[in-house]
């Protein structure tokens, strides 16, 4: 459609860009800072309103009002006492606010009157030398995001999940912005899952270092098997991501089937791709779980391997041990009258029989695989 460009294709190669920053607000919160509002502006026909730059929520509401387009108020975990004035400045229903200010909510979308309340789960892949039993391999944030008819809020929670590059790129396409609140919905669920993509392949990664060292042939010196604390810590990290992806898929399938007034009936039709991708990734994460599964199991059954040829070890010398322990505790006891105790070849006869029963023990119990 000549309406609008292919959303992937103008999204995603502006957030590779490297550029200089567009405007002071930062992404992240300065501690020190009074305020939770990292950016702030107003954009009509899909350009960003930079001549005339909005220093407060009210104050960009109000040049929505007077002049139409819609506002883009992002914030960095606000407290209850900053979020209440523009709670109150959008008509945003308390139950909502009170989710986006205390965080830890499930992926989730909600309508409240004339707004969409919709809750992601960011993943980011944290980087590590070698995994461990100890071992942080995925880390969550928040991203909730309020959208109205003609304003967008977002609201972060953790220290990853900027969203700096992802508004950089929609201001570079004038026309799929000039859909509005619903084009800035769509960005940002995009941007959620393919952080999901990226974050399954590392993961996938990891599941094959942990396989590899499964089933490879024990080295020099150690068992058979891995360490099975780091399969368990792996699989609870998968079980973190699987949190974040699986509930958020009834959420897109709404917003791609669902005829909302707040979609745009354009932009609704890509939803549908940012859904489709969701599904392969939930699929993955269940694959993954599985797999775990069958390594931790493969492992175990390995140490269990392990012990039984150790015991077999134990066994088959104590078998041979067994032979002079008896031959030399019958001769130990103290009698008078005993076979061949005053024979001069009756030592070395001994022995002799001792080492030939010992070998043929040995070499029976080698030839079946005890030792």
């Amino acid at each position: 459609m000549s309406m609008i460009r292919d959303l992937r294709a103008a999204v995603r190669p502006a957030l590779r860009k490297n550029t200089t920053p567009y405007h002071s607000y930062d992404t992240t919160r300065d501690p020190s800072a009074s305020s939770a509002v990292v950016d702030c502006a107003v954009y009509r026909e899909g350009r960003r309103l930079e001549s005339e730059p909005c220093r407060t929520p009210r104050e960009a509401m109000q040049r929505v009002r007077e002049g139409g387009g819609f506002a883009w108020i992002g914030l960095h975990e606000p407290t209850e006492e900053e979020f209440a004035g523009i709670a109150a400045e959008f008509g945003l229903h308390p139950l909502a606010v009170e989710d986006a200010v205390h965080a830890h909510q499930r992926p989730k979308l909600e309508r409240y009157d004339d707004t969409l309340f919709t809750v992601f789960k960011t993943i980011h892949y944290v980087d590590h030398d070698e995994l461990t039993a100890t071992s942080d391999v995925v880390e969550t944030g928040e991203v909730m995001c309020f959208t109205g008819r003609n304003f967008v809020i977002t609201v972060r929670h953790g220290g990853k999940g900027s969203l700096r590059q992802l508004r950089r790129g929609l201001q570079e396409d004038t026309e799929l912005l000039a859909k509005g609140p619903s084009a800035v919905l769509h960005a940002i669920a995009d941007h959620v899952v393919d952080g999901y993509i990226a974050v399954a392949s590392a993961v996938q990664d990891d599941i094959d270092e942990v396989e590899i060292d499964v089933f490879s042939p024990p080295a020099k010196g150690r068992t058979r098997g891995s360490d099975p604390g780091r399969i368990y810590q792996l699989k609870r990290e998968v079980l973190e991501f699987k949190r974040a992806v699986s509930p958020l898929l009834r959420p897109l399938q709404l917003l791609s089937e669902r005829p909302m007034r707040l979609i745009d009936p354009d932009i609704q039709k890509y939803f549908r791709d940012v859904a489709d991708h969701l599904a392969r990734v939930q699929e993955e994460v269940i694959g993954f779980d599985e797999l775990l599964n069958s390594i931790l199991q493969a492992n175990l059954a390995q140490a269990q391997v392990a012990q039984n040829e150790d015991m077999r070890k134990i066994t088959s010398w104590a078998a041979i041990i067994a032979v002079p322990t008896a031959v030399c505790g019958v001769y130990g006891m103290n009698f008078d009258h005993m076979p061949e105790l005053r024979w001069e070849y009756g030592y070395p006869m001994v022995l002799a029989s001792i080492a030939v029963i010992c070998f043929t023990i040995h070499r029976t119990l080698k030839r079946n695989g005890w030792l």
